[in-house]
């Protein structure tokens, strides 16, 4: 029998502000990279090195953990989540250089992989199913905003107080004690079963299949913006357009994630069952005006051009999401959540490691129009496929 927390609506909120604050400690060192290259004196494609040891460990946590709250039950899945995220706070503090930097991301990808997977269910859980669309909203909120909010709290901390690379990760850990004397208090929405666990990787139902595609092409298009504006986008703003300051940095990434926030609150609904292929498009418009911003130096192009993908990401993302949750068996939405976030973390890191290493190789100019390019065209194929798909449903039911 299904154990139903004693205070839901309580453990709800709990639950959500935990997934805020995993994620807001995930991007806080993306205002800080800048510093980072200067104070240790390593290159671009070391700064994406750092920012794919974050992706390794969110997808080891969702190859090896994407089920185990099935299993165990959510709770007792989240609370490592929480642990870990405070170890990676603690080493950055220490951090000397870039080898601690590396474990330091590591950690904080295994927190936010533990977190992405289960907290998504955990709220779907707790919401009931006649509120799981809401649930849904609220998860990629709770996970977007954080996103955006990392940087911009690291860059007015490190440009308006002392101990620019310390500060912000003992801000962080306060947040973090915080919310994990809620969790400690959140009751458990699945039973721990019988069964002992085993790690499995995560799989997807063979009916789901269909939607699982199109929601992971589309979310992998977003994701590859998302990892380009929190590793690179630094220093494209400092060395290409003349912008310094950690706090015009965090200012920009959160404009990114802002935007993604109101795509997903203002436009989904709207858009319907259109708006998945609807967030390619705003993707394939945002990259295509940020290869013209790049080429041009233009500021007003540039800020567009974010504010158009954010969009779009957003859109496509809570469209995505909220397709897969109402497709998923119930003893396996945790475990189809974490097989989404393994292709989108993916394509967050994969990416971005490529940038890096052409930055170095032919500049950061040629990189990020080069990367441009490629998103555009992947967003472009995929809206089409899911256009098509559209009118092939359209001319069968008539």
């Amino acid at each position: 029998m299904q154990v139903r927390p004693t205070q839901p609506r309580r453990d709800f909120w709990v639950v959500a502000a935990a997934f805020f604050v995993i994620m807001l400690g995930s991007t806080l060192p993306t205002s800080l990279y800048v510093i980072y290259q200067e104070r240790f004196g390593f290159s671009t494609a070391a700064v994406t090195l750092v920012f794919a040891a974050y992706a390794l460990g969110v997808l080891t946590a969702l190859l090896l953990f994407g089920r185990a709250s099935d299993v165990l039950g959510r709770r007792l899945v989240l609370l490592p989540g929480l642990a870990c995220a405070a170890v990676s706070g603690i080493v950055f503090m220490g951090a000397d250089g870039l080898g601690w930097l590396i474990v330091g991301r590591v950690l904080s990808g295994l927190a936010a992989g533990i977190f992405t997977g289960t907290a998504t269910a955990t709220l779907v859980d707790l919401a009931g199913e006649e509120h799981a669309e809401r649930a849904t909203l609220v998860a990629t909120l709770a996970n977007m905003g954080g996103l955006g909010t990392g940087p911009l709290v690291a860059g007015l901390l490190a440009d308006l107080a002392p101990a620019p690379l310390r500060l912000p990760y003992a801000f962080h850990l306060v947040l973090l004690v915080v919310v994990t004397l809620g969790i400690w208090c959140v009751g458990e929405t699945v039973p721990s079963r019988r069964e002992a666990f085993r790690i499995v990787l995560p799989t997807v139902p063979p009916q789901v299949r269909g939607t699982f595609v199109r929601a992971a092409l589309a979310g992998f298009a977003g994701f590859a913006v998302l990892g380009l504006f929190t590793a690179v986008w630094p220093a494209m703003l400092r060395r290409l357009v003349g912008i310094p300051g950690a706090t015009l940095t965090g200012v920009s990434v959160f404009a990114l994630f802002a935007s993604s926030a109101v795509g997903q609150l203002a436009l989904v609904r709207p858009l319907g069952r259109a708006a998945l292929a609807s967030g390619c498009a705003l993707i394939t418009a945002g990259m295509l005006s940020f290869a013209v911003g790049l080429r041009l130096e233009s500021v007003a192009i540039l800020v567009f051009a974010v504010i158009v993908a954010g969009l779009g990401q957003g859109v496509g993302f809570r469209s995505a999401l909220g397709e897969l949750n109402a497709a998923a068996p119930v003893d396996q939405r945790a475990e189809l959540a974490s097989s989404f976030f393994l292709v989108v973390y993916l394509a967050i890191s994969l990416p971005v490691i490529g940038v890096g290493w052409a930055a170095d190789t032919w500049g950061l100019r040629g990189a990020g129009i080069g990367f441009s390019g490629a998103v555009a065209l992947l967003s472009a194929s995929t809206m089409a496929v899911l256009w098509r798909e559209r009118r092939v449903g359209a001319t069968g039911s008539s």
